[in-house]
């Protein structure tokens, strides 16, 4: 997935800037345990409030199009969007 030159603490800061009220779980995880559970509560809408929450496939569809329009470069946006490709796969 990741290409030689990226890393998972790369994809990190990435998702960061793009979210960046996001509150993200710092502490002894991996960048990428926590890039993934960030990606995963974002498209299960965990960071809603139960009654307005919204379906992982909108969730999905808002996320790849903030990610399209952000200001990244296309190698990470890819990356991203690979990511939650992968993800929403394996919660759907």
């Amino acid at each position: 997935m990741l290409k030689e030159n990226e890393t998972f603490a790369d994809l990190l800061a990435a998702y960061r800037s793009i979210w960046n009220n996001r509150l993200l779980e710092t502490g002894e995880n991996s960048c990428e345990e926590i890039l993934t559970n960030a990606i995963k509560r974002e498209l299960l809408d965990e960071n809603s409030h139960p009654r307005v929450r919204k379906t992982s496939y909108e969730k999905f569809y808002s996320a790849i199009k903030r990610v399209t329009e952000s200001p990244l470069k296309a190698e990470m946006k890819s990356a991203l969007i690979t990511l939650h490709v992968e993800i929403m796969g394996k919660i759907s």
